[in-house]
């Protein structure tokens, strides 16, 4: 994805956080929009796309993480969750609700910068015409790999970021264990249990997408002492 034509929303209650996050995101290249809280930015959405939204998690009326849950209804743009509470639940809360990464503040802007293009880089290649799809069945979904596209019968199925970077690293070695620390490495996130109980947080919201009955998987299996595995038909 080239940077320049790349549309990050900002939101934050928070005036001066916004204007100081909009000039360096620009001076890096990026296009920026802002949005003050959850209602300006759903009538930004409602006509405006945007590659990536980085969203605080403490705002008056709506919080962050209602907002990205309400936003996972409809809508599959990664989320960057900016919150001042370190503790691992709230940071578990925001990754259920469907953000793809966090960062705690105060941050130092490189920061923000290296976890933008990182989840920017997790995002499916635009789909060649021409290539020979390769498919991966999965009971009633496909997996197209070339195209990095989920299907259930003719309807597509919505992958996050991170859901959609999982299914390419799973497709690359169907049948074989991926460690979760591999996983922490492949998804380009700093090594530690908090990032790997947040892989788990992942695999757990993929498994709804896949499998028939997410607490029993078939198809996206635990292998004891090894990680996960990816068992297609």
């Amino acid at each position: 994805m080239n940077v320049l034509d790349t549309h990050l929303l900002i939101i934050d209650d928070d005036e001066r956080i916004r204007e100081l996050l909009k000039k360096f995101l620009k001076r890096n290249g990026f296009l920026v929009t802002s949005a003050r809280d959850a209602e300006h930015a759903r009538r930004i959405l409602s006509g405006l796309d945007f590659d990536l939204i980085v969203l605080d998690v403490m705002m008056p009326g709506e919080d962050g993480i209602s907002f990205t849950r309400s936003l996972r209804e409809t809508n599959e743009t990664p989320i960057l969750l900016l919150t001042a509470k370190g503790e691992a639940e709230n940071r578990i809360s925001g990754l259920e609700a469907g953000a793809d990464d966090y960062l705690v503040k105060p941050f130092e802007p490189r920061e923000l910068l290296l976890r933008i293009n990182s989840i920017l880089r997790r995002m499916p290649d635009t789909p060649v015409e021409d290539t020979v799809p390769k498919i991966l069945h999965l009971g009633a979904i496909r997996y197209d790999i070339e195209r990095g596209e989920m299907w259930q019968g003719d309807q597509i199925v919505r992958l996050t970021a991170t859901e959609s970077q999982l299914m390419k690293i799973f497709s690359a070695c169907p049948g074989e264990p991926v460690t979760r620390s591999k996983l922490v490495e492949d998804l380009g996130r700093d090594r530690g249990q908090a990032q790997e109980r947040a892989v788990d947080v992942q695999i757990t919201r993929l498994r709804r997408k896949i499998e028939e009955n997410p607490k029993q998987p078939r198809y996206l299996q635990t292998v004891r002492g090894a990680g996960y595995m990816l068992a297609p038909d």
